[in-house]
């Protein structure tokens, strides 16, 4: 799997432009452009103190890694392409770096970002797979990486029988700001 680093930030100088882009340096991940959105919508928007973003794929350079439904593989052969659940894991963590893309198009600078509230994200499941948390905790994980105490949130994981473009995860969040 191609890691975020090796996406292109919006500041090609490749220096990190706050701590937590810094933060994100030091794992090895920088940011990525906004990606285009795939319907009629915008990524991410204001409301008072809050951004809400719209559900973010794990595209790396404008295309899925993969696609399919999560899996752990014991329904035998299948006509669909399936992911592994700790791939999976490491393409909810892409979303939240996606996100964080977001939220950075629409307040300038993720060092006032003052807590993440609440992650919601989706897994496109097999029907018998019922480890969506683990694979949501892709994204959990990195913002308490990324964000500290103020990176500890809600949050909902949820299993559906399929997401845009076939996408095996999708993730949104809600990030409060100064």
């Amino acid at each position: 799997m191609t890691t975020p680093a090796e996406t292109t930030s919006a500041a090609e100088s490749g220096a990190p432009t706050s701590a937590v882009e810094q933060r994100l340096a030091e794992l090895g991940l920088t940011l990525p452009e906004v990606a285009a959105p795939v319907a009629d919508y915008v990524p991410a928007i204001v409301s008072g103190n809050y951004v809400y973003t719209s559900g973010q794929l794990p595209f790396i350079n404008g295309k899925l890694e993969a696609t399919g439904k999560v899996s752990l593989g014991e329904l035998g052969a299948s006509d669909e392409p399936t992911v592994d659940p700790e791939d999976a894991k490491r393409y909810a963590a892409l979303c939240a770096i996606n996100a964080l893309a977001a939220v950075k198009s629409v307040i300038g600078d993720l060092d006032r970002v003052t807590r993440i509230v609440k992650v919601v994200g989706f897994v496109s499941s097999e029907p018998t797979f019922t480890g969506q948390p683990g694979v949501i905790n892709g994204a959990s994980e990195l913002l308490g990486q990324v964000f500290g105490d103020a990176g500890k949130h809600a949050r909902s994981a949820v299993g559906v029988s399929v997401l845009p473009l076939d996408s095996p995860v999708e993730v949104e969040l809600i990030a409060e700001f100064s």
